[in-house]
């Protein structure tokens, strides 16, 4: 097996990154630098999962996912700081077992082409705004126009990305393993002039969202943890990938656990 490890650059994940090598050495499993992984370790939280996932996103159908959590719990990470032996166990043990999960593909349009001249893939989602003044766009859905929306942005988020920008949206939380795409409004304009759906859609994977840009002047693209900033794009295509990102199941936490304490509680009897 080879193993590649991601870390960001905290001291408390340098440690950790230390006493993983070491133990990954003493059970003879490769650590490498260069070239395609067998398993992925992230070590740092859910944003050094989404670099991961785009440092690695070449080799996404032959890789498998681990995370390691050395902050607060984190929706991608199934082991923490202090469980490495537990981690190398399992390593070692290798069921090849897996959990995947539906990615978001994004196609940006400059004016009046037919082909893409950016294509990226989101694990958790891509937003397109406006800071100063009011976005406005044209929605298309499955090819039919939908409507005409105002407002400071929308944000198209996947399954597993419904629990982060989307739920402080007003999103809904989606089971990462559900095979759609959300449509979620940034601020929107509705009054007795300017009216939109003014809710969350959820989208099966045979339809999928174009926005057509109105201007295209001062227009923010995030996919994920990245911008862009005045690209020329007048359209965007969002829709579900025909790729997936696979996580290890060596004990993944069941995902309403992870929604319940990241949210709601630290686990607690429905009794108390």
């Amino acid at each position: 097996m080879k193993v590649a490890i991601y870390a960001n650059h905290r001291p408390k994940t340098r440690t950790v990154v230390n006493k993983l090598k070491h133990l990954l050495k003493n059970r003879n499993i490769s650590v490498i630098t260069q070239g395609r992984p067998d398993v992925v370790i992230s070590v740092g939280g859910d944003g050094t999962i989404l670099s991961a996932f785009h440092q690695f996103f070449p080799y996404l159908n032959h890789v498998r996912f681990v995370g390691v959590h050395t902050g607060h719990l984190g929706f991608y990470t199934d082991y923490r700081e202090y469980e490495m032996k537990e981690l190398v166990d399992s390593l070692s043990i290798n069921s090849g077992e897996t959990v995947s999960y539906p990615i978001l593909k994004i196609e940006a349009y400059k004016k009046n082409t037919v082909h893409p001249f950016m294509v990226y893939h989101a694990l958790n989602e891509s937003t397109i705004r406006r800071v100063v003044s009011t976005f406005t766009c044209n929605v298309f859905i499955k090819g039919n126009f939908f409507e005409k929306f105002r407002g400071d942005g929308l944000c198209i988020s996947t399954p597993s990305g419904s629990t982060a920008y989307n739920k402080s949206l007003g999103g809904a939380v989606i089971h990462p393993t559900v095979q759609a795409l959300q449509l979620t409004e940034i601020a929107s304009l509705n009054n007795s002039i300017f009216r939109t759906i003014g809710s969350p859609m959820v989208l099966s994977p045979q339809e999928w969202v174009e926005i057509h840009l109105r201007d295209p002047n001062d227009i923010y693209v995030s996919v994920d943890n990245m911008t862009m900033h005045n690209t020329g794009v007048t359209r965007i295509k969002y829709q579900i990938s025909s790729q997936k990102i696979h996580f290890a199941k060596y004990r993944h936490m069941h995902f309403w656990d992870r929604v319940g304490n990241s949210f709601i509680y630290q686990k607690k009897s429905h009794e108390d």
